[in-house]
This record gives C-alpha cells, structure tokens and sequence, in this order.
C-alpha cells in the first residue's frame, strides 16, 4: 500500500477450480475474503485522511502564531552612555597652623558646615602674650625715636651757632685781629656739630627701622593668633575627627580632619576616542546635558552640563576624561559613588523605533520580518542605531505604520502565512504600546 497514489493492493487465497470451469468459493475462504477486504477499505480511508491534511498543510492553511508590534516615529536622544565616578567639587584638608593645645571643637562629625563657621580653637595664650611683649617693644622703639629727635635738634641749633661763630673768627682772622690757632679751634668745633647733627638723624632712622620690625612682629604675632581660632574654608560636610578635644597638635604636621564641597559636584567618567569629534562638534553649538544616576536608583538622576574635557587619550585604554557639573541640591550624589552617566549629544528627530526583540542577527547581518497585508511575511534587513531602554532605532530598511514581528520568529521563513495573537492587524485594532518592554500578549486561541 502506498499512500501518495491511494493505491491498494490486496492478495485473495487461491480459488479452486472444478472440471466445468467454474469458480467456486467454500466457506472459510468467503469469510477470510470479507474480513481481508474490511481492513482494506479502513487503511485505504486512511491514507486518503493523511494525503489531504498533508495537502493542506502545503497550500498555507495552517498559519503560524506570532506577536506583532507597528513602527513608530518619535523624538530620540542621541547619548552615550558610561559608568562614572562621583567626585567632590573641592577636598580641604584642616590642619592646625600654630602648635598648641586643642581646646575647643564647635561641630559633630558629618555637620555641614558654613564658609567661616568656627571649627576648632588652640590654647591661645602663649600667643597673647607674645603679642603683649612686641607691642611693649614698640612702644619703647617710639620713645627712643623721639629722644632721637629731641637730640636732632638740640644738635642742630649748636651747629648753626658754631658755624657762625667759625665764619666771624675767620674775618677777625683776615684783619689781623685773632690768632690762627684760636680760628681754628672754633673752625673745628663747628665741624663737630654738623657731624652730631649727622649721628641725630641716623640714630632716627634706626628707631623708625625698628619701629617697623616691632610692628611687623606684632602683625605676624596678631596672624598666629588668629590661627588659634581655625574657621571652615569653604561650605561643606565636615568627615570624620582625627584629633580629639585636649589633645596637643603641632603646627603644619597635624590633620584635623576634611570638608568635602558636595553642591555643586562633579561626575567623572571616560569615552571612547571615537566620540571624540562629535562631542566637540556638538559642544560648538552650545552646553552638552549630563544625566547621573546611583546604580538601579533612578529617582535620585540629577541633570548638569559637560564642563571638562582632557586634555590628552588616554593611551593604554583608548578613552578620554570628562567631568560634568551638577547642582546636586538634594545632595543626591555622593563623593566616590559609582553612577551611569549618559552624555546627550542631540535629539533626532521623528526617528523609527520598534521595540527590541523585533530585531534579530543574521549571518548577514540584522534582519526583522515585516508582515503584509495578506498576512504573510517578508525577510528586511535592516540598519539600527542608538537603544532607548526596550526600543531601537531603526536607520534604514523599514518605514513607519508597518508591521513587524516581535515574537515567533523562529518557526518563519520569507512568504510564511501567520496569524496574530493579539489581532492588532484587524481594523481598530489600534497601535501596540511602545516602550514598556514587551507587547502585551492575549491569550493563544484553544
């Protein structure tokens, strides 16, 4: 028996034959005939079933099931997305300036502190008392000018008297009147005032000079004395305290401990050297937006702008350093936080989208099957572009309204007739929701 050619072939016993030619048939051979040409007739039924459904098949009756979803057009930002570092705007170290006992601490580890909010206080008497002792030396230094003065012009005035008395001794000379050795004797007494006058106005300029080292003593001791009082720099979140209250520090050695700036804040991170030129391009038309979000917290994203590039590739891994800025005024992002950074480029418009699994990988590369209006479907390859969360931008190979193919793909082949689960090929079926994951899937028919 062979079912392609309905065929059926059926062996009958031997039938005896008498001297007259008849045929005769006896009992047991009628009863073997019946029952053999019964079972004949039932797989002769059989084939027949077979060879039709298998026909059937053959020409598209049985469609295959599959989920579809529409292409859509929608504005897309073009972003490269990275992992970042979150660093401080500004670090200060507080260290202690003058050497002394700490005697005073004004905050709690972890406080925000205030540019010139009080911190720490050292002992600062010492330093009082240095000051007292330069001031007492000033005064002395002022007194001493004064009595330099006083000697400028008492010595002043007895070199005029002298000088005139030379000059008057020098005439009588000339008329014969004094002798020369009395001339010469108020000549040389004259010159002995002009040179006291002389030592007058050097002893002056000594006491204005230390006049002046004693006053820049008591500025440099009035510094040192405000160093015992130490304020905070900048605004900020104080850490963690390295020196208790009534410890002793030393000047210059001694961290106290540091303020980190967190508003604003900067995320560092790197790209590739191939966005590069692009990244330029785009920042000539104006500030480039940053978005930075703690990892799997996405309600704590903070938006700021690229304010840094480096100024050298990096050449062991091919990437270049930035840095956006951002306000941070709910101090969401914290110093040393690892965070995904996306650096929008532009925003394309009226870009095709379709959602992510419609697209699939080829040996020649990626390819969808699009479904046409007579429900069969059609192998596209295609070209696509940037990915935003469960859909992908599609360059080139299809255009909006068609219909593509999101699940069922393996049991498809190029003029494939299927049938859609969900019935959104049927007049008000309406559009498949984009961008929440996957279509929504109704139930298969029973």
């Amino acid at each position: 028996m062979t079912a392609s050619s309905n065929a059926f072939i059926l062996q009958l016993p031997a039938i005896r034959t008498d001297f007259h030619g008849d045929y005769k048939l006896n009992l047991s051979h009628r009863k073997v005939f019946l029952s053999i040409l019964l079972l004949g007739l039932a797989l002769l039924g059989g084939c027949t079933s077979k060879g039709a459904s298998a026909n059937d098949r053959k020409r598209g009756d049985g469609a295959v099931p599959v989920v579809v979803s529409t292409v859509t057009q929608k504005d897309v930002p073009v972003e490269i997305q990275v992992i970042g570092n979150v660093e401080a705007y500004s670090t200060i170290t507080v260290k202690a300036q003058v050497s002394g006992e700490l005697t005073k601490v004004f905050f709690h580890e972890g406080d925000y502190v205030k540019k010139n909010d009080p911190l720490f206080t050292i002992d600062p008497r010492s330093y009082d008392a240095q000051m007292k002792q330069a001031e007492a030396n000033l005064a002395r230094d002022t007194a001493m000018l004064g009595q330099a003065r006083a000697n400028l012009a008492r010595d002043t005035a007895n070199e005029q008297y002298a000088k005139a008395q030379s000059d008057r001794y020098a005439r009588l000379f000339q008329e014969g009147v004094m002798s020369r050795e009395q001339t010469e004797q108020v000549r040389t007494s004259a010159d002995a005032s002009s040179q006291a006058v002389a030592a007058d106005r050097a002893a002056i300029e000594s006491a204005q000079a230390q006049m002046a080292a004693t006053q820049a003593s008591i500025d440099n001791m009035k510094v040192q004395v405000g160093y015992t009082q130490i304020h905070s720099p900048i605004d900020g979140r104080t850490g963690n305290l390295m020196v208790k209250q009534g410890n002793v520090v030393t000047a210059n050695a001694t961290d106290l401990m540091t303020i980190t700036q967190v508003q604003p804040i900067y995320a560092t991170f790197s790209v590739p050297e191939s966005f590069l030129a692009q990244i330029k391009g785009f920042m000539d038309q104006g500030k480039l937006k940053v978005e930075a979000t703690p990892q799997d917290t996405e309600a704590l994203r903070e938006v700021g702008v690229l304010t840094f590039i480096d100024n050298m590739v990096d050449a062991n891994t091919g990437t270049i350093k930035m840095k956006g800025t951002f306000a941070n005024g709910d101090r969401k992002l914290w110093p040393g936080q690892f965070v995904k950074v996306k650096l929008r480029l532009t925003t394309s418009q009226n870009a095709l989208v379709v959602p992510n699994q419609a697209v699939q990988n080829g040996q020649d590369g990626q390819f969808v099957y699009v479904v046409k209006p007579d429900k069969t479907v059609e192998f596209r390859p295609v070209v696509t572009g940037a990915r935003l969360d469960q859909e992908l931008v599609v360059q080139k190979g299809l255009q909006p309204g068609e219909t593509v193919v999101t699940e069922g793909q393996l049991r498809l082949a190029p003029g494939t007739k299927v049938s859609l689960r969900d019935d959104r090929m049927k007049p008000g079926g309406g559009r498949p929701k984009m961008g929440g994951g996957r279509p929504e899937r109704s139930k298969p028919p029973v």
